[in-house]
């Protein structure tokens, strides 16, 4: 099986690249694995599980070294909460500790294309990240990406890339209460997610 992949890696690396056309379309399928991250809040803190990330996007090519992007992804994962007082503990081990991530990115990739058949490439995006939970429902906050990776052309319309990522979301975890001149004061407060994901994306190129 080593050498049938090492052949299969050895072909797409000699392969004829097809060069990315100018005003051309691409199709992307996206899968890849996202690493757990823990989030804190006031008197507690919650750890959003490691899972297979999945969705589907589209890149057009104004230029043939530059896209613009607009893709969803969904993360579906444990969302176990807990509290940090004395005597705390789960406070969502009821059933209700699994959730999902739903982005919604628009951004875009430079790829610095030398003629070789495997192409650097840099990217990012910011939209929204829709968190879903059995306790609270969903919950629409901002989010953004950076990225970078290799993509590999081939001499058919199908590409495969492979990237790693960022991926980041503010999330609201409730209000603190300040005292001022006139009174109490209630400020919102926020935290940020943080996860790191390695996978590949294929590609199918449309004129």
């Amino acid at each position: 099986m080593k050498n049938y992949s090492f052949l299969l890696i050895t072909f797409l690396f000699s392969a004829g690249m097809m060069a990315q056309d100018r005003g051309s379309v691409v199709l992307d399928v996206y899968g890849s694995y996202v690493f757990s991250d823990r989030i804190e809040f006031d008197y507690g803190h919650a750890t959003i599980g490691d899972g297979f990330e999945y969705g589907v996007g589209f890149e057009f090519f104004p230029q043939k070294s530059s896209s613009v992007e607009l893709k969803y992804l969904r993360l579906d994962a444990s969302m176990p909460a807990y509290s940090d007082l004395p005597g705390g503990g789960q406070i969502n081990n009821n059933g209700s500790n699994n959730g999902a991530i739903n982005y919604i990115l628009l951004g875009g990739n430079h790829y610095f294309d030398h003629g070789g058949n495997a192409v650097p490439y840099l990217g990012g995006g910011i939209g929204v990240g829709i968190l879903e939970t059995p306790s609270s429902g969903s919950e629409t906050n901002f989010a953004w990406e950076i990225k970078g990776g290799v993509k590999i052309k081939t001499p058919s319309v199908v590409s495969i890339s492979l990237q790693a990522s960022l991926q980041s979301m503010v999330i609201h975890t409730g209000s603190d209460t300040y005292w001022g001149y006139w009174g109490p004061v209630a400020v919102s407060t926020y935290t940020n997610s943080f996860q790191f994901g390695l996978g590949a994306i294929i590609g199918f190129n449309f004129k």
